[in-house]
């Protein structure tokens, strides 16, 4: 591989692995959040254990989350030095507020875990809300430098000099809004499935003790509500972000759908991979008129084709199979939480079948692998760019010499890392069961089990 594409590798395995942690750390606030809420206003003592544990989880995580985030922060530096100076002049605003949103999460959170059983309810609230909005701003402000990669502004380009630069324009460029949504409410849906995962786990491992299948239980309804709520909105933002693609960087949309030929009344193609050399998309189900709608609010919206463009202009094709990804799963996800709520609220079925549970499991690395689709079409769907139509991605890599030698041993260490996390949260959980924590009767406001 030349210096290109492995300084892409490098930079790519990095916030591929970076994102888990910062998704989670993001998302997990929030369940901590309304696990406290729901304390307070019932008393009820499963829910303040709830916030109590999964904050254990929280901590570690982001004990990871802070060194690969400054990893990506280095490497950026040192890989893309090009870039690195235009967004030195006139995007360095979201990097130098980030810092103060950080600072909050840190503060708060530290007040949150040593000091919880010391300070007032309503402090306790105060402080896991402002672990909520550092986490949630922190990734808000990072993501809005992708989005001003993608939608550049406040800034020209003038024989190799930058000029005119407005730094408020630029972080207010025009997909910030969208992106910062999409970001947020990701996080929320992906934080919600991974307890949804854990509490479904547990229940299989504890069908005969009552006692903790009822805490999971509750866990695992509380995570259907919050992850069906966010996944729902997710796919509303991702109606948007398909609008502003289609305003902003058609041929990446385009991309996605695997769409040659410029045309209205345009198809939606699910499944199937995109064939460079009979420009079609291969074994896909294509749902009439719908891109156009997506793209417009009108079915006969025009919808522009890869055909229009140089073809060096082209993103790689396999954004195509990232799309569906995506949407597959977030329907999924979708069909899941109204299920699971519908099952247990309205057929006030107690307990779930195992079909169920394997799907709830499945959900929390659903998810994840949704995440991972979507930043790597975000970035893969803008090549050949950097900035878009601004600055190419060959135009900035470094001229340094072994980044396959690092590319090998950052990915080493990954690998180290996520072992190391995996170990230490089990091994915490399992010297402290949740069956020591919880009161042996169960709550007078819980359901029975018929089957139990």
């Amino acid at each position: 591989m030349d210096d290109l594409v492995l300084a892409r590798s490098l930079f790519g395995t990095t916030m591929g692995f970076h994102i888990i942690f910062a998704t989670l750390g993001v998302g997990l606030p929030l369940m901590i959040l309304v696990a406290e809420l729901l304390f307070q206003k019932t008393k009820d003592q499963d829910y303040a254990i709830m916030a109590k544990r999964w904050t254990k989880g929280q901590a570690v995580l982001l004990g990871v989350a802070i060194p690969t985030g400054t990893i990506a922060g280095v490497q950026l530096a040192l890989l893309w030095p090009g870039f690195m100076e235009v967004i030195g002049k006139v995007m360095a605003l979201p990097f130098q507020i980030e810092i103060y949103a950080f600072f909050i999460e840190a503060l708060f959170m530290s007040i949150y875990v040593y000091a919880a059983d010391r300070i007032s309810p309503k402090m306790r609230i105060f402080s896991v809300s402002l672990v909520l909005l550092g986490a949630s701003a922190s990734a808000i402000l990072i993501t809005n430098v992708h989005a001003f990669e993608g939608t550049p502004a406040g800034f020209r380009i003038n024989n190799g000099e930058i000029v005119d630069v407005d730094p408020w324009a630029a972080f207010f460029n025009p997909s910030f809004f969208i992106s910062a949504a999409h970001v947020a409410v990701s996080a929320y849906m992906t934080g919600a499935f991974m307890i949804s995962t854990i509490a479904a786990y547990k229940m299989l491992r504890n069908k005969k003790n009552l006692r903790v299948y009822q805490f999971h239980r509750k866990a695992l309804i509380l995570s259907l509500v919050i992850g069906g709520i966010f996944s729902f909105l997710t796919a509303i933002n991702g109606h948007e972000s398909a609008q502003m693609l289609h305003e902003y960087q058609p041929e990446k949309l385009a991309a996605a759908e695997g769409l040659f030929e410029t045309q209205d009344y345009a198809s939606l193609t699910l499944g199937g991979y995109t064939d460079r050399e009979s420009k079609e998309v291969k074994y896909g189900i294509e749902i009439p008129w719908v891109l156009s709608f997506l793209s417009g609010n009108s079915f006969d919206t025009v919808v522009v084709g890869l055909n229009d463009f140089p073809e060096e202009y082209w993103p790689p094709l396999f954004v195509h199979t990232l799309f569906n990804g995506m949407v597959i799963i977030g329907s999924f996800l979708i069909f899941l939480s109204i299920a699971g709520f519908a099952w247990f609220k309205l057929l006030k079925k107690p307990d779930f079948p195992k079909l169920f549970l394997y799907a709830f499991i499945s959900a929390g690395p659903l998810s994840i692998l949704s995440i991972e689709f979507g930043w790597i079409f975000a970035c893969t769907g803008r090549q050949p760019w950097v900035i878009y139509r601004i600055l190419a991605t060959e135009d900035v890599v470094t001229g340094s010499t072994h980044i396959g030698v690092l590319f090998l041993l950052f990915s080493l260490i990954y690998v180290i890392l996520g072992a190391a996390v995996l170990l230490v949260l089990r091994y915490y959980f399992k010297r402290h069961p949740v069956e020591n924590e919880i009161d042996p009767d169960p709550p007078s406001n819980s359901t029975g089990m018929n089957a139990y």
